[in-house]
């Protein structure tokens, strides 16, 4: 069985292939209360004595991370990205507002949840009289009403960001009537909006709220039968960075690959959107280094020590992570899940801090407020702006967003064994096959095809959800 010692202070080795891939094996003696190192940092606490060649896992390791932290700014100590791309270009959609979008999507978007099932059947009636058109995306969800104060104003933002999505050819919004994210206030949200066309539905209002529905999809089909695909520049990418159910590989292969494509795009002018705020706890000076300025750097830290007040409040330590597949799959930690985790942003500059439901301001790696929860990030990622996301797994899972989800499995047989899930194996960079940098190249391929129109996986098997974050009373 091989192993790798990723950096030479680490006293555990990461087994890489064979019976308990992805954990960690001592290489010297760990005494009680001794560093755990891995990456090159600490990722816990060893609970007794470890003996060399023994298995490091919970049940002789534990976190050390506890409450809020005091975060010093090193601008000095940030690493340098890699450089000298040459340009790349895509097929994509300019929008009549100057923007881009990688896909023509009709958006069905409920206000609340009580229209949900009639946007679906707003949706299967269009597909009924027009079968060769798209199926239009319904974007379900449980909420838009009984909500107060930061729950309603973060579902109405999430919903109106969708409904300007570059990837959308037109957007019929769908409201009740005596909810409280009302059309009126989703007007005024949508307000001097022009990439797409908007059609707004009040289900109390319309005799037939179904008829009325299809004729404004149709309305769409017929103003967007004329778009073509233009070449444009990779520049014009937005990319989310996302991982779940991660192994212990997946910071080695997976993230380390994406990390590639991060450092890539944002050298050649485009943007990536990193999240999961939670999962960076006990790596936060990697990233943090990195940011453009002290302002940035401000509200970065801000926005972590804000997500463990959010979890000191309900009474919850903050490492209460990773998951029992997390766990299974040799990650023991938290800070061991972070320190693989952040290797999805790469190593380029952090050019800004965005609120949840917010859109990109700013080319380069930006730094968005949500969970470590895959359909939220996934949807806050959506939100914000990403045309498409790069999403590491590796346990697996077919879950996908309303923009396309590509899978990078961070170990060969889940690839082999989840074909119908998995886009790209980055399982290859463990058997040495492929260096992360040269299955970066490949991944980075695969994003400007995605770009100009092939499928991914979620998409073609239709897994393509929104999952909006909640916090607080309902009504």
């Amino acid at each position: 069985m091989k192993s790798l010692r990723i950096h030479p202070d680490d006293n555990v080795e990461v087994r890489l292939d064979g019976d308990r891939a992805g954990h960690k094996f001592a290489l010297h003696p760990i005494r009680e209360g001794g560093l755990v190192l891995k990456y090159g940092y600490p990722i816990g606490v060893a609970t007794h004595d470890i003996a060399p060649g023994e298995w490091v896992h919970t049940h002789n390791t534990h976190t050390r991370l506890s409450g809020e932290s005091a975060y010093t700014y090193d601008p000095a100590a940030r690493p340098t990205a890699a450089t000298g791309f040459p340009p790349r270009t895509f097929q994509g959609y300019r929008r009549r507002d100057g923007r881009v979008g990688i896909r023509n999507d009709l958006f069905v978007i409920p206000t609340v949840a009580c229209v949900n099932t009639v946007c679906r059947r707003i949706a299967a009636a269009f597909r009924t009289r027009y079968p060769d058109a798209p199926l239009p995306l319904v974007l379900e969800h449980p909420y838009g009403c009984s909500q107060l104060a930061e729950d309603h104003a973060r579902t109405a933002s999430t919903l109106a960001a969708l409904a300007r999505h570059p990837n959308a050819a037109g957007a019929l919004v769908v409201g009740l009537g005596c909810e409280n994210n009302t059309l009126d206030s989703f007007r005024e949200r949508m307000h001097g909006f022009d990439g797409h066309p908007v059609a707004y539905l009040r289900a109390q209002d319309d005799g037939d709220e179904v008829e009325t529905g299809v004729r404004a999809l149709v309305s769409f089909a017929e103003t967007c039968a004329g778009d073509r695909r233009v070449t444009l520049p990779e520049s014009e990418l937005v990319v989310g960075l996302k991982c779940g159910g991660s192994d212990g590989l997946s910071g080695l292969t997976a993230n380390s690959v994406i990390g590639c494509v991060s450092d890539r795009l944002s050298n050649r002018g485009g943007t990536t959107v990193f999240t999961e705020i939670p999962e960076l706890f006990g790596a936060e000076d990697l990233l943090l280094n990195r940011c453009e300025t002290r302002e940035v750097f401000k509200r970065a830290a801000g926005m972590l020590n804000d997500f463990k007040r959010y979890y000191l409040s309900h009474n919850l330590p903050v490492y209460e992570n990773p998951s029992p597949g997390n766990k299974e799959g040799g990650i023991t930690t938290l800070e061991e899940k972070s320190l693989g985790c952040v290797h999805k942003s790469g190593r380029a500059i952090v050019t800004d801090v965005l609120d949840y439901g917010a859109t990109v301001r700013k080319r380069g790696v930006n730094m968005l407020w949500g969970p470590g929860n895959d359909p939220c990030a996934c949807t806050a990622l959506a939100a914000s702006g990403c045309h498409l996301i790069l999403f590491s797994t590796g346990r697996g899972t077919p879950y996908g967003t309303v923009v396309p989800t590509l899978k990078i499995a961070s170990n060969t047989p889940l690839a082999e064994k989840k074909p119908e899930w998995i886009d790209f194996d980055a399982g290859v960079v463990a058997t040495a096959a492929e260096t992360v940098e040269s299955a970066g190249e490949k991944l980075y391929e695969l994003v400007l095809e995605t770009a100009s129109g092939k499928p991914a996986r979620n998409e073609t098997h239709g897994y393509q959800e929104i999952c909006i974050f909640k916090d607080g009373v309902t009504l």
